[in-house]
């Protein structure tokens, strides 16, 4: 016999059992990001380069224009834009002479050159067969050498060119290499400026601290020595003679 209550709640209940599968799809999947990539891809966006050294904003290096003047033959000037173009970026921060870019248009040549090389601090020699060839280069090498010939402020560096061309004025300098790694050589000139810089600022500091002390001595020294001056020049002194005594004097010699 037929129930109507009992199909009734049969049908109910194979509602309730279809109604999650029909409100749910089985091809779409919803993926929430997760926290902790998220964060990490934050810190890498967000990372901050280091931060330049102290002494690069010392005075002892402002006192000069430049960090390195690149003396070099007009024909390697693609070379030498390429070692300033690596020196200056933001990431090195150093300030570089080239002669077609920083020397005055219409002054002359020795006195331009010659001031290049005094008003910094380092120098680069880009030895090539074409800096051997060219009079200006070895004016330029010659004047670093009057310069600091015993100082570590002369960098060779060497492009395409054998030993046994290389000059004989630099045979007792450690040279660089180019050919085989510019960009090596590119960051042993950086680190040679920069610990030229460093030695330079800690001189100056030590200058400084020794003239203070020297000074602060002086100060010591000149407030003591009137006092001392004063009480010997009282105790050797003679007693001083009244008038009448002055004149009893005069009048038992005469």
């Amino acid at each position: 016999m037929f129930n109507p209550l009992v199909s009734g709640w049969f049908r109910r209940l194979l509602v309730k059992k279809e109604s999650p599968q029909s409100s749910s799809s089985p091809h779409v999947q919803v993926r929430t990001p997760s926290p902790s990539v998220d964060g990490a891809s934050s810190l890498v966006t967000t990372s901050t380069p280091n931060p330049p050294p102290p002494f690069l904003s010392s005075m002892i290096r402002w006192s000069q224009t430049y960090d390195l003047c690149v003396c070099h033959s007009p024909v390697d000037i693609e070379e030498a834009i390429r070692l300033a173009t690596y020196l200056e970026k933001p990431a090195c921060g150093l300030r570089c002479f080239l002669r077609q870019r920083d020397a005055s248009v219409g002054g002359a040549i020795p006195t331009e050159l010659c001031q290049a090389v005094q008003s910094s601090h380092c120098w680069a020699l880009l030895i090539t067969p074409n800096f051997l060839l060219d009079d200006w280069c070895q004016y330029m090498m010659h004047q670093a050498l009057s310069e600091g010939p015993m100082s570590n402020r002369i960098i060779p560096l060497v492009l395409n060119l054998s030993y046994s061309q290389y000059p004989k004025e630099l045979r007792f300098y450690y040279y660089k290499d180019l050919s085989k790694n510019p960009e090596r050589g590119y960051t042993q000139v950086y680190k040679t400026v920069l610990k030229y810089l460093e030695d330079m600022d800690e001189k100056d500091a030590a200058k400084v601290d020794c003239n203070m002390h020297s000074t602060s001595n002086r100060l010591e020294e000149a407030s003591c020595f009137p006092r001392t001056k004063l009480s010997s020049n009282y105790q050797n002194s003679e007693p001083l003679l009244s008038l009448q005594e002055i004149e009893r004097t005069e009048a038992a010699d005469s």
